[in-house]
């Protein structure tokens, strides 16, 4: 009988460790790719096979897909690049290559709510044309995941809510988000993979547990950690692009995401089904608090 593989990218990141180790706990054969085998050791003790690939070359990554029945495709988070559409088209570029050479039947994308715009929504521009050069691969079956916003984007208040007692963004605090955590994307993703239930080329919303703006995120952190009377205060462009930067982003980066912030503030960006079961996911913003907000938050205060 012909042995099943999957091929995921991007595995030592949030969505793809847990598309991998899902895959694993069925008893499927799983290639992982990263950037480093040392990075990848977890997931290799765990009966997954290392390849250590960059996702800008076309040669190795299709060698990572020679042999698999489906690949999980994602685009890496680049924040020391200086052009990072530039670094987002090169790599759509080789993984469409590489699946078109390689002859993979079936792909399931982390794509984003937003991607069905061609333009102003920073980072998500990327997402709009992997989606385009993979529809464009003749034969090959693809599922576009179209996340919502990461609950894991509120971490970065961590350090806000130290420093300055409030949390703060250049979101509008009453804007309703489809905030998802991103266990349940890579669950959303593996089981994609294990059904195959697509086909032709397909969108799929995941909207999260439900709608939450950034106000009422303050007022859940308040409550996990005690400060009932935390607010969330939307803050201009201009004190917020040097707080971007100052925790790592490049100034390219940096105005991507405040252009991508404007989109979802002016109602550019959103989601575009209707909310249902099959685009609702279970993790609900508390249980993210509890779990990987507050441990995070207290580990920090103990460090300062």
């Amino acid at each position: 009988m012909e042995v099943v593989m999957y091929v995921v990218t991007g595995a030592t990141g949030h969505t793809g460790d847990i598309v991998a180790t899902t895959l694993l706990k069925k008893g499927e054969k799983v290639r992982v790719i990263g950037r480093s085998a040392e990075r990848l050791k977890k997931l290799a003790d765990e009966g997954a096979e290392p390849f250590a690939a960059d996702l800008t070359d076309v040669g190795s990554v299709t060698k990572a897909l020679v042999g698999a029945k489906a690949a999980y495709v994602m685009m890496p988070p680049n924040l020391a690049t200086p052009d990072l559409r530039a670094f987002q088209d090169r790599v759509a570029d080789t993984i469409a290559a590489a699946i078109k050479a390689s002859g993979v039947t079936h792909a399931v994308t982390l794509s984003s709510i937003g991607a069905d715009k061609t333009e102003k929504t920073g980072p998500v521009v990327g997402l709009h044309y992997l989606e385009q050069q993979l529809n464009r691969i003749d034969g090959l079956s693809v599922l576009h995941l179209r996340a919502g916003y990461f609950m894991e984007n509120t971490l970065a208040q961590v350090g806000m809510i130290q420093n300055m007692g409030m949390t703060v963004g250049p979101l509008h605090p009453d804007l309703k988000l489809a905030m998802i955590a991103t266990r349940d994307i890579g669950e959303a993703a593996a089981n994609a993979l294990l059904t195959l239930n697509f086909h032709e080329k397909q969108t799929r919303e995941l909207q999260g547990q439900r709608d939450i703006s950034m106000g009422e995120v303050a007022q859940i952190i308040g409550k996990a950690i005690g400060k009932a009377d935390l607010r969330y205060v939307q803050a201009p462009d201009e004190q917020v692009r040097p707080a971007l930067i100052q925790i790592g982003m490049t100034p390219n980066m940096a105005d991507l995401i405040l252009e991508m912030s404007a989109a979802l503030n002016s109602g550019h960006m959103r989601a575009l089904e209707p909310r249902s079961g099959q685009n609702t996911t279970s993790t609900s913003y508390e249980t993210f608090v509890t779990e990987e907000f507050v441990p995070l938050y207290e580990g920090k205060s103990a460090a300062a």
